[in-house]
């Protein structure tokens, strides 16, 4: 859908689906009269009219989603933390009520039906939530496990599984990575074998966001003997199943409100037709699906490295060393403007994608490039910004050391660094030749 096209959908929309009016925000499904009376909130760079893929309209679902995160969910945010985990049914169904689940599914299943640069938007804008987990989690909700269903799921199966998860009443989860099969999504062992009209599901996942509060995961197991790219399937798997087990809740060094877990599967049995799409089309399906997981986990990375420079200038503007702010020392000041700089560049490369990605085009190796950098750049910038704080920042009292706890999981988690690299030399052909 072309850009003009989205903002007269998204206006449209928020006419006639005002679905819920909050006391203290505007949200999605009820923007009507916002979009058309107020101005662009001052928290954005740029006014639409200058944006390279914004409109207005993407300015007033930032802004409504902003005021959402600072009355629902930042005052919690240290609360959950501590406790490694925040109530995901509670959070989503707030965000579900106020549309910003699937802003860009089809409308008769509970989206807007806007292209993915508004699910671009709204992932920025919960970069402004003060931990890496919880938007970590939004994320697989809306643009990790539901993607595939959305295209290629029967209707049946949109009506039991997507449309919830978009209203914020079902949680969802997905699992693709093994204890032996993380970045190399070919070589998983779990197996779906078809018994009459079910499949009987044995194996288990790993490093599952979400996995212990989930009601249903997105899973994905090989459903043939055949070549690992054409053996496997997409699989809607209600977790509340006989034969499920959340066998531990992970502990990790960061994203610690997000709870995560490993799941096995003893003689689970699914309808066959949970089958999302074709069977056999699961790694691809899987393919494309990561695709708007790496743009939309930069989106929302971009926006966190934003702020954590912003707070560095402040912190080291008023702290002195040899009786001046660091901030005035020559390698802060510059120090901080060469990572502003690659933040900007990382953010055009972002916008650059998503304009192709909603034009129909291919941008695998564009999203590898912004997924690799983005990472790479986040560990550079927690690391640099943090080494200013000095002795505060080796606390877990401030935002800085909480991101670099978090950020970390960005060269990992949704195909690792050194994947991303070997993506990009395959459409470079600078691969050995067999």
């Amino acid at each position: 859908m072309a850009l003009h096209e989205g903002a007269l959908r998204v206006k449209m929309l928020f006419c006639s689906r005002t679905l819920h009016k909050f006391a203290s925000f505007s949200g999605a499904r009820s923007l009507s009269k916002h979009v058309s009376s107020q101005s662009v909130s001052p928290k954005a760079p740029e006014v639409a009219d200058d944006h390279l893929i914004y409109t207005q309209e993407h300015f007033a679902l930032k802004e409504a989603l902003r005021k959402l995160i600072d009355q629902e969910i930042n005052p919690y945010v240290d609360q959950w933390e501590a406790e490694g985990t925040f109530p995901a049914h509670k959070v989503f169904k707030i965000l579900g009520n106020a549309g910003f689940l699937g802003v860009n599914k089809p409308v008769e299943y509970g989206g807007l039906g806007l292209d993915f640069s508004y699910s671009v938007a709204v992932a920025e804008e919960l970069g402004s939530i003060r931990c890496g987990g919880i938007p970590m989690a939004i994320g697989v909700q809306s643009d990790m496990a539901t993607p595939a269903l959305a295209r290629f799921g029967s209707d049946e199966l949109k009506k039991e599984f997507l449309l919830p998860s978009i209203m914020g009443d079902k949680v969802a989860c997905l699992g693709v990575s093994e204890v032996g099969a993380g970045s190399d999504v070919s070589s998983i062992k779990t197996k779906a074998v078809r018994k009459g009209d079910e499949y009987v599901i044995n194996g288990g996942k790993m490093w599952t966001t979400s996995g212990t509060q989930a009601d249903w995961m997105c899973l994905l197991a090989n459903t043939s003997d055949g070549p690992p790219h054409k053996n496997k399937s997409l699989i809607c798997l209600p977790m509340n199943l006989p034969g499920v087990h959340v066998a531990r809740k992970i502990n990790k060094i960061g994203m610690w409100s997000s709870d995560t877990a490993e799941v096995f599967f003893d003689d689970v049995r699914v309808p066959c037709k949970n089958v999302i799409g074709q069977e056999g089309m699961g790694f691809t399906y899987q393919m494309l699906q990561f695709q708007e997981e790496r743009l939309w986990a930069v989106a929302n990375i971009v926006t966190t490295m934003d702020s954590i420079i912003q707070e560095t200038i402040n912190y080291t503007r008023q702290r002195k060393v040899f009786q001046q702010p660091v901030l005035y020392h020559q390698a802060v000041h510059f120090r901080l403007a060469e990572l502003q700089t690659e933040v900007e560049l990382l953010r055009s490369l972002l916008y650059r994608a998503t304009a192709m990605y909603i034009k129909g085009n291919d941008v695998t190796k564009l999203a590898s490039m912004a997924k690799l950098k983005g990472g790479r750049l986040a560990r550079e910038l927690s690391d640099g910004c943090l080494q200013y704080w000095g002795g505060m920042g080796f606390t877990s009292d401030v935002p800085v050391s909480r991101f670099y706890r978090d950020s970390r999981l960005m060269s990992i988690g949704a195909g690792a660094d050194e994947v991303m690299l070997g993506i990009i030399c395959k459409y470079m052909d600078t691969l050995p030749r067999k």
